[in-house]
């Protein structure tokens, strides 16, 4: 073999430059002082710069008391710092989040140990395994048939619009209620634009358009965005803020009994179900007047459904599968803590076993669980696990957080003070306020932020008060789901309002009628339902 003859082609390549020489055939222009100030001074960079600026703001200009209120000033002043960002989103959401992480260790808040230990914790592990169970369902299309199958048995004939609109509305809110909002909008949206589409449109079609198709049309999107959030209030894992409420009940209370899976489903799913009805019911006045099935008749018909279901072909071993170990987790979590006479079956374990525990059990078993699609595969791989929603859960670890700097840095008790006037003020006056504060900012920032900056404040009334603290946490939680008005409120809104079927004035004649009978219904089942439910908590 002869190793020492190289090749004149070879030869040729072994003399190219590694790196790619670039030649500049013209100069390039110089930029002057005023071009590179404009570079550097971008709305984005000053946005950057507004959060440490204004907590240097607070920590050198703020006094809370005397020197050993210091580190409530330093709280403060990190608080102001990621609330600009957050609000601005001037540093991605996710970053912002894990801002803790460094700024309590180095403002004297608490120790780098103690604030990673807020961002993993028995609520972040059942968030980690709904999702991974979501995934799941979405991966083998199991949200299409489910919603195609319920839809069916609402398209009757002779068309009826406002139930065809109910089955699509609360195929929604049942899908909302086993993940996170966001998602069931994005399966379901889908589903209800398929069924749309088979509508005539004002500005592709030739024909007249009937006004009953346009208002059906903004009726089925308006339905799928709020019925997601009326149907994500229902259940822990349904949204970001319920988790946050239960994690910061957890952190402030931690002598309490905690908040179960089924206990915020006894008292989650009647409001949900009142505010559901009432919703359908608006949707129903403004959108489907007399007539709309007939004018809708001749372009939906039971059919078309049909043939989109037999195109999906029968259910396979592992769609039933995922659809058993989904049924066993929702079991699970609703046998854990039954009453105080039937304990559950939580009570083997004497307590140490939370609702995260058995969530990433059955995620786990869908890595165990042959496919039966291809020989070796599992229902589930990391592969397909790359979608999980990391910024959710560093929002939702960012929360517990400032929750617990808040608590224990001591400016709860500092913010407190400032409330004793609310001591004689009447509750059922205090809970519509306190809902209808958190339904107004959470308009303008997210809902979870709207929470982990409410709840810790409120809490504090409560003690002023001499009231049972969830009595005013729950309706801030609540109101902060609020976001109707905006396409801007959530991102299940934006999802929305980009179909192009609906307008913002559409969103607030309807978002605001919802969003007063929202309120007037947490406001009577609170201190009634509410107070039955949550008042057994003890160690408050």
């Amino acid at each position: 073999m002869d190793c020492g003859h190289v090749s004149l082609e070879e030869s040729d390549k072994l003399k190219s430059p590694l790196l790619p020489v670039v030649h500049n055939e013209e100069p390039r222009e110089q930029q002057t002082v005023g071009q590179h100030l404009q570079t550097i001074f971008t709305p984005t960079n000053c946005y950057i710069a507004l959060g440490p600026l204004l907590c240097a703001v607070v920590c050198l200009c703020v006094r809370l008391g005397g020197d050993d209120k210091t580190t409530a000033r330093n709280m403060l002043g990190v608080l102001v710092w990621i609330f600009a960002w957050w609000l601005t989103e001037a540093v991605p959401m996710p970053i912002t989040s894990m801002s803790p992480l460094f700024l309590f260790p180095l403002f004297g808040i608490t120790s780098s140990d103690d604030v990673a230990s807020s961002y993993m914790d028995d609520v972040i592990a059942l968030v980690l395994g709904s999702f991974i169970l979501a995934l799941a369902v979405e991966h083998y299309n199991i949200h299409r048939r489910l919603a195609l199958n319920i839809t069916l048995v609402f398209c009757v004939e002779p068309l009826n619009a406002p139930l065809l609109l109910l089955g699509i509305c609360a195929t929604t809110a049942f899908v909302s209620m086993w993940m996170h909002n966001v998602a069931a909008v994005v399966m379901m949206m889908p589903v209800a634009t398929g069924i749309l589409q088979r509508l005539p449109s004002s500005s592709s079609s030739t024909e007249m358009v009937p006004p009953a198709v346009g208002k059906f049309c903004r009726a089925m999107v308006l339905g799928v965005i709020y019925s997601a959030a009326v149907g994500g209030m229902s259940t822990l894992t349904g949204t970001g803020v319920n988790l946050i409420l239960v994690g910061m009940w957890k952190s402030y209370f931690p002598e309490a009994d905690p908040i179960s899976f089924s206990q915020w489903f006894f008292f989650g799913f009647p409001l949900a179900l009142c505010i559901f009805v009432t919703l359908w019911g608006i949707l129903c006045v403004m959108y489907c007047p007399n007539g709309s099935g007939k004018a809708l008749s001749p372009y939906l018909h039971k059919s078309h459904l049909k043939r989109e279901l037999e195109m999906l072909g029968p259910m396979s071993f592992a769609e039933k599968m995922v659809l058993s170990v989904f049924g066993g987790l929702v079991v699970l979590w609703m046998t854990r803590n039954i009453t105080e006479d039937i304990p559950g079956w939580g009570c083997i374990f004497d307590g140490r076993a939370g609702d995260g525990t058995v969530s990433v059990m059955m995620a786990t078993l869908l890595f165990i669980i042959p496919n039966n699609i291809k020989k070796g595969e599992k229902l589930m791989d990391w592969d397909k696990c790359k979608k999980l929603p990391w910024n959710i859960v560093l929002l939702l670890g960012a929360g517990f957080a400032i929750a617990d700097g808040v608590r224990t840095s001591g400016l709860a008790e500092v913010l407190s003070k400032g409330l004793v006037f609310l001591e004689t003020a009447p509750y059922w006056a205090i809970a519509p306020t306190v809902c209808l504060i958190a339904a107004t900012i959470t308009e303008f920032t997210s809902n979870n932020a709207t929470t982990t900056l409410l709840v810790p404040l409120l809490i504090e009334i409560a003690k002023t008060m001499r009231i049972h603290p969830l009595l005013l946490m729950v309706p801030g939680a609540i109101g902060a789901q609020f976001a109707f008005l905006l396409p801007t409120g959530t991102p299940s809104n934006i999802v929305g309002f980009t179909t192009g079927h609906i307008e913002i004035k559409d969103m607030i004649k309807t978002g605001l009628a919802l969003k007063i009978a929202g309120t007037a219904f947490l406001s009577v089942l609170m201190p009634t339902l509410g107070a039955y439910i949550f008042a057994s908590k003890a160690g408050v």
